[in-house]
């Protein structure tokens, strides 16, 4: 029986990884697999908040976050508490996903115990290793110690191949979070704004911003650019759940906070946020799972960043990359608004099954 340990600790990481473990624990898979669930705790409130959306109880919980946490609390906690795990567990391969602390920091701790690494969502670049900042060291790292990558597109696996990645660690599978769209839609509407605050009306722009590497300077362009979007446009709202970051609840508050149509809300849990998606006009984001997510509910997303890893969507036309230049993000919208993007998108991110290729790749 091959045994697989999931290694988790973030929001997205859960919803990414939650179809594998369902899938796992499907009949077919029942005298073939066992499958471990490993939360490390990395995020608190939020990630939990994945987890019950799955009904998902992890195995293993490792409690490692502390307030104020830092990388190198998070890298020297997993350090010192994963190998009493692998004892425990003696896992055949170990599962991790995207490019979190939690992720690659698990990564490196499982490779050193000579256990097998599969990396979920390989091949995502930036190209430039400051942005996003860890993450992109962190993917780089996984890549090159995973027995196997599985890439979500073809673009994704390509890049590997361009870095020397041995090919033989190279699966295409599609990426794992439309198989939790599908499970997730089938289960919930996702219609219900009246829950969420009883403000938000139609039609209304949904906003996400919280990137880092824009904080200061492009961080205030990004907000002054939706504070003159929504002064010209006062009959749409826009919808913005504000992340808790002091860098930026201060700029959020301090240039949009007086606006009527401008809805600044508390941080929304998962299927609020999917609710807010599924019912936007268009999303103005510098989310990476926002990019993918959009395409499952023909939503145009406006990328406020220099460079994205998701440039299937640019290709596509799903979504235009802007930065955080104020006057190309007012624009972008104006014709967004004026000269809506009325075509069915097609998620170039797989058809919602790639828990059970990731499944059957690892069984063989």
């Amino acid at each position: 029986m091959l045994k697989i340990l999931l290694i988790a600790g973030t929001r997205p990481e859960i919803i990414k990884l939650a179809p594998i473990f369902i899938a796992a624990k499907n009949r077919k898979y029942k005298n073939k697999i066992k499958i471990e669930f490993c939360y490390t705790g990395q995020h608190k409130k939020m990630a939990e908040d994945a987890l019950s959306i799955f009904d998902i109880k992890p195995d293993i919980n490792l409690s490692i976050m502390k307030v104020g946490q830092t990388i190198d609390h998070v890298a020297s906690e997993i350090f010192k508490k994963l190998p009493k795990i692998f004892k425990k567990v003696n896992p055949d391969v170990v599962l991790v996903q995207g490019d979190t602390t939690t992720a690659a920091m698990s990564a490196i701790c499982t490779f050193q115990n000579k256990i097998l690494v599969g990396h979920i969502e390989a091949g995502l670049r930036s190209f430039d290793i400051n942005s996003p900042f860890p993450e992109e060291f962190n993917r780089l790292a996984i890549s090159r110690i995973a027995k196997y990558n599985f890439c979500p597109t073809k673009n994704s696996n390509q890049n590997l191949i361009s870095e020397g990645v041995n090919k033989k660690s190279l699966f295409i599978t599609g990426n794992t979070v439309v198989d939790a769209l599908r499970i997730i839609s089938k289960n919930n509407k996702l219609n219900n704004l009246n829950r969420i605050n009883k403000k938000i009306n139609k039609p209304f722009i949904l906003i996400t911003a919280h990137r880092r590497e824009s904080f200061g300077k492009g961080f205030k362009n990004i907000c002054n650019a939706i504070r003159d979007s929504a002064i010209k446009y006062p009959k749409l709202q826009f919808v913005y759940p504000v992340h808790l970051n002091p860098n930026v609840q201060q700029p959020v508050k301090n240039i949009l906070g007086k606006l009527k149509n401008v809805i600044l809300l508390e941080p929304v849990n998962y299927l609020e946020l999917l609710t807010l998606l599924k019912n936007s006009l268009f999303v103005l984001t510098d989310s990476g799972g926002i990019q993918e997510e959009a395409p499952s509910f023909n939503k145009y997303c406006i990328v406020m960043r220099y460079v994205t890893e998701r440039v299937e969507s640019i290709k596509l036309g799903n979504s235009k990359l802007v930065g955080t230049n104020k006057d190309k993000i007012c624009k972008a919208i104006e014709k967004q608004i004026n000269n809506p993007s009325n075509k069915k998108f097609i998620s170039p991110f797989g058809d919602g099954f790639a828990a059970e290729k990731i499944l059957e790749i690892l069984s063989r």
